[in-house]
């Protein structure tokens, strides 16, 4: 998820909490004010929808018109085009860390919605930290919503999502599976606590490589970060590794890059970019001074996500790789027999408690994106899904489209345009769009794979350049 928390320099109008709330394009102009307490979780405020948190007021495009709101503790956002298609986008947006205030803003590709005759809805959530249901609840309120303040019912949704507003996506098709017609997350979490595993599979392969012994609290006492601090350091002296600059990896650390590469989504071009944009920037606060991935360890929660009833996380029967060779190596034998195993105390969740489990059963066409290289929510997590949808003979209902970049969410709105437009043409004709060979690993080894959806440039990112793309032979001259 792209972190833009902006300054909350000018803040939001007050509006009663109880009273749907619409501002059309017509409305007088909008006065920013305070935010309000949530009604429905003490503690929390919720930012004024009419305004976004840099302080500008929320406008229609032209021709169309917002409506905003609060219910239920969740701001929420309404825009409807002046030609409306009579079909609606309701999009889900990602993790926003723990903070106490709610917001809600704009989905990425508001103009090309409008433009194309769709109206869109978004909520901010009733709650930030990783609260997959309640974005699922939220934003499937929002459909009710739409109807209220334009007393209009959509007569087709799509649902749309981004980071953790993927699963979102995923979990709210499935269980609300008559209320969308399409769906499409990108860069999501589709392998649902799959996410957890990794973080500790890239901490507890690090720790045994660079033979640091790591433990896994499931209760951290209260100076366990300055504890895991302390093995960071010895950890990533080891390999290389170092926030805010460029890794300079030893024999170690180059051998901590294998094992991450075929756990992130197996051989792919660009990985070594990836790995060094990565571990060159730093994690989130409050441990924004340790390398990336080392601040996401999930011992130092105990293994709960934050949100779940306890440990999450297994490896318990966990292989790691370093190599595509048919037999085990030496080193992965040796590595095997290391690591630090942690067995889990709770799963993924049915319902919407916790971390809501994505079963990978959409009755409804699905069409997602990911960058090759992200390494926050990494590109196996498409995999993942993938395999969950043909497990329950749902594979032809899933597309997976590969993006050369190395951020999180990091697409031009080319390729997303795209992918939207293409999602909306399966839905009206039936015919299933083209997509990548996600789980061929022959296929995402190849120094192409990627090439054919990423349409525009992406920092960071190196491999080998894609084949010149052959322009479609002339049309024959009309006789």
């Amino acid at each position: 998820m792209t972190m833009r928390r902006k300054c909350l320099a000018v803040f939001a109008a007050a509006l009663a909490l109880v009273t749907v709330v619409s501002a059309p394009a017509s409305a007088a102009p909008v006065t920013c004010a305070a935010p309000v307490p949530s009604t429905t979780h003490p503690g929390y405020l919720v930012f004024d929808p009419a305004c976004d948190v840099s302080g500008a007021v929320f406008t229609p495009l032209t021709g169309a018109r917002i409506y905003t709101g609060i219910r239920d503790g969740a701001a929420y956002r309404v825009e409807v085009p002046a030609k409306w298609n009579g079909k609606l986008v309701v999009y889900a947006h990602g993790y926003r860390g723990t903070g106490n205030v709610v917001y809600v803003d704009n989905p990425a590709l508001r103009a090309h919605y409008i433009a194309t005759g769709y109206a869109w809805a978004a909520s901010s959530y009733a709650t930030n930290g990783y609260d997959v249901g309640q974005g699922v609840r939220d934003s499937y309120a929002m459909i009710d919503t739409f109807r209220q303040v334009t007393g209009v019912k959509a007569r087709s949704v799509i649902m749309s999502g981004a980071s953790m507003g993927g699963q979102v996506t995923a979990v709210a098709i499935e269980r609300f599976p008559r209320a969308f017609d399409a769906a499409m997350p990108y860069c999501g979490v589709l392998g649902d606590t799959k996410l957890y595993d990794y973080f500790l599979d890239a901490n507890v392969t690090a720790a045994a490589l660079a033979d640091v012994k790591i433990d896994f609290p499931l209760t951290p006492p209260a100076d366990y970060q300055a504890q895991w601090r302390a093995q960071t350091a010895r950890i990533t002296a080891a390999l290389g590794v170092k926030a805010g600059s460029a890794p300079v990896l030893t024999a170690a650390g180059k051998t901590w890059s294998e094992a991450v590469e075929r756990r992130t989504g197996g051989d792919r071009p660009g990985f070594a970019s990836a790995f060094a944009y990565w571990n060159a920037v730093p994690s989130l606060a409050p441990l924004n001074d340790l390398p990336f991935l080392f601040g996401l360890y999930p011992g130092l929660t105990g293994g709960t996500g934050g949100i779940a009833a306890g440990n999450v996380t297994d490896n318990q029967y966990t292989y790691y790789r370093l190599s595509d060779r048919p037999l085990p190596t030496l080193g992965e034998l040796r590595l095997n027999a290391e690591v630090l195993r942690v067995r889990h105390t709770a799963t993924a969740d049915p319902g919407l408690a916790g971390i809501p489990k994505v079963n990978g059963t959409p009755s409804i066409p699905v069409l997602s994106l990911h960058d090759v290289g992200d390494l926050f929510v990494p590109f196996s997590m498409e995999q993942e899904y993938a395999r969950r949808t043909l497990a329950h003979g749902r594979g032809n209902l899933f597309v997976s489209r590969a993006i050369r970049g190395v951020g999180h969410c990091d697409f031009t709105e080319a390729e997303l345009t795209t992918a939207f437009d293409d999602l909306t043409t399966w839905v009206h004709t039936g015919r299933r769009p083209a997509g990548d060979a996600i789980l061929n690993r022959r296929a995402v080894a190849d120094d192409s794979f990627g090439c054919r959806f990423t349409d525009g440039a992406h920092p960071n990112y190196a491999a080998a350049p894609c084949p010149a793309k052959t322009a479609a032979p002339p049309a024959p001259p009309r006789m």
